[in-house]
Formats: structure tokens, sequence, C-alpha cells
């Protein structure tokens, strides 16, 4: 039996894979080269590749991803972004940095943007939509850019917790006008420190983001806009490109899991589980359970060593910077009931299990 089951140890990284992170960190200590280089171009070449997408730009972080997205589109001062209500702060947070205003819009069952209260948002003031593929579930984006058609609002897709995600034959990130990813260690494909990359079917867009992540710059010392330092570090560069190879084995071993998480507390009739998506619309990030028991579930999982995560506890709109005073049906019962379960490739099939089985040893009704 797991005396103590983390949400997520890294450390677990396999000895081999550790070995070539290793090797790799040498290699580029010998070869002296810590901003851009080869290294830079080949994850970029990887990603545009995955993506099929005729450019990727890789970057400090899904923020600045975020940022540049709304930056290169023109959108700032005057200008209002529809946001979900739940969704990690760097969504909101970012069009705040460009001058422009978040207008929030609740969510739907799973936490997803609801695309069906669009109207009430939009105004003559509307420049942009950024969907979030929240927890790795993905936005119906078919029907999201069919509503945009004909008007003038661009998409930005938020698929920082997406990696790997598919709809319809087509990537998350990959919809939109512009697509953000964002390799922060706890990701699907995460780096050994902060990474971002943004990416877009739209060529005309690569110059811009280009030079908006350099200062402003091409070609050195040739500043044509304001831009910022937004540069991905040469270092994570090099480790994604050797993490990169694990990376849909580690999908296959969380799909796994979350299969058994599935079967074994189906029959849980206070559990709220995941839909179980089987087209490739969930990415297995994180596998998210509602109750309305949440708090004393946390508490008896904890005393039976099991670490879990609220993702997240509070709507943005509720939060004192972007405070709306309007109200948030679904997303503020998610705020209250979400849980989220250990899911990663390094955990083991009997820690599953007993996660699983700790969780039907729970009585909602006690005070265990």
């Amino acid at each position: 039996m797991p005396s103590n089951i983390p949400f997520l140890d890294l450390a677990r990284y396999p000895e081999d894979l550790k070995n070539s992170l290793l090797k790799k960190f040498s290699e580029m200590l010998n070869a002296g080269l810590f901003s851009g280089g080869k290294e830079v171009a080949a994850f970029e070449n990887k990603l545009s590749l995955y993506h099929e997408s005729p450019f990727a730009v890789a970057c400090a972080n899904g923020t600045d991803a975020l940022e540049i997205a709304l930056r290169a589109l023109k959108i700032g001062q005057g200008d209002e972004v529809i946001v979900p209500a739940i969704s990690w702060v760097s969504t909101a947070e970012v069009v705040c940095i460009v001058g422009a205003k978040p207008i929030f819009i609740d969510v739907d069952q799973t936490g997803l943007i609801d695309t069906s209260k669009l109207d009430q948002a939009i105004s003559s003031r509307t420049k942009a939509i950024i969907p979030v593929h929240l927890y790795g579930q993905m936005v119906d984006m078919p029907r999201l850019m069919k509503y945009v058609r004909g008007k003038s609002i661009k998409v930005i897709e938020d698929a920082a917790q997406a990696f790997g995600c598919h709809l319809h034959g087509r990537m998350a990130g990959t919809y939109g006008n512009i697509g953000c990813l964002s390799f922060y260690p706890s990701k699907n494909l995460g780096a050994l420190g902060e990474a971002g990359a943004i990416i877009s079917q739209q060529a005309e867009y690569e110059n811009e983001i280009r030079s908006l992540i350099n200062h402003g710059q091409l070609l050195r010392d040739e500043h044509l806009a304001i831009g910022k330092n937004a540069r991905i570090d040469t270092l994570q560069a090099g480790f994604l490109n050797i993490l990169f190879e694990s990376f849909e084995a580690w999908q296959q071993k969380r799909k796994y899991l979350a299969n058994i998480y599935w079967e074994s507390l189906k029959d849980a009739a206070w559990l709220t589980l995941p839909p179980k998506a089987i087209d490739g619309s969930y990415n297995f990030h994180l596998y998210t359970i509602q109750t309305t028991f949440r708090n004393k579930l946390k508490d008896f999982l904890k005393n039976s060593g099991i670490q879990t995560v609220i993702h997240y506890p509070t709507p943005i709109p509720k939060m004192t910077p972007y405070y709306d005073g309007q109200t948030y049906p679904n997303a503020e019962r998610i705020c209250n009931e979400i849980l989220s379960l250990p899911l990663n490739p390094w955990l083991t099939e009997n820690e599953v299990h007993y996660i699983c089985e700790s969780i039907k040893k729970f009585n909602p009704n006690s005070d265990f």
C-alpha cells in the first residue's frame, strides 16, 4: 500500500531520461551558446511539424505567448476581450497588461467557455475572444469559429493545458488566429523551467511575433517596434527537444491511468467525472472530479497520504484585481466542487488503484 502519493513528482523521471538530459546539458555547456541557436530552431521546427503550422515561435512562457498574441493582433487601449470566468489568471492578466478590458463569460458544466452566452458579452468594442482549453479539454472550436465568421473579432486559443489535443483532425491552437502554448514543468510536455510558444496557420503573423519577443527587432539593432525580451532560454529548448521524444508514450500512460479512474469511480453517484472523450479532444492533463463534498474529500485523501489540488478555487472575476460584481453560476459552483486527482506518467497503476479505493471508502455523510 503506498504511504504517500504526491500530486506530481518530477524527480520520478526515469534514469535513462535524466541521463539524456544531463548529456544534452553537457553538450550545450560545451557549445557555449545560451540564447538562440540550433536548439531553438530545432524545437520550433518540431512544433511547426507537429501542429502542421507554417511557423512556430518559441518564447519565455505561456503568459508571454498570450501577451504577444494580443499585441500582434493590435489589441490594446479601449478594446474588450472576452475571457472565460475560470482559467489560470494569466488569461485575464495579459488583457489588462496590453491596456484592454477583460469581459468575463460563464463556463459550461465542464469548465469550458459557454459559447451560447457570447451574444450577451459582445459589444462594439469587442476585438477578441480567448477560449481556454481548460484541464486539457478542447473547446468546440468549429462552433466558435463559425460564430466569429463575418465579425471583426479575432480568436486567440489559450492552449496552455492542451498540448497534444486535437479535434476533427486539427490540433489545439490551430483553429484561431493565434494559438498559445505553455511548457511549464507540470504540463504534459513540460520544460525544466519556464517556456512557451506561439503558433498560427496564418504565416503573415510570424515576423510581427518574432519582432515582439525580441525587443522589436528582426535584425540586430534594427528596432522597428516596441517589443520585449520574451525569448525562450536555449537550455529549455534543448531539454524540450529531448523530452518531446517521450511525449506520445507519456500520453498513452496518462490515458491508461485515466481509464482506471473512469472504470473504478463510475458508480460513485456523489461524484461527477470528467467527460470520457475518445476523439482526442482531451489530453488527460488534469483528471478533475466534481463533488459537493470537495473539501471533506480533499482532507480525507490527505489523511490517506494522497495529495490533490484545486484548479481553481476562485473565478477570475471574483478576484480583487478583476472583480466586476457579476455572478457566474457555473464557474462559482465548479470552483467550490472541483478537485484534481494525481495523473501523470510517473504514477504507478497500483497508486491509482489505491487512490480509487480510498475514494470509494470515503463516506460523504461522515466526519471520518
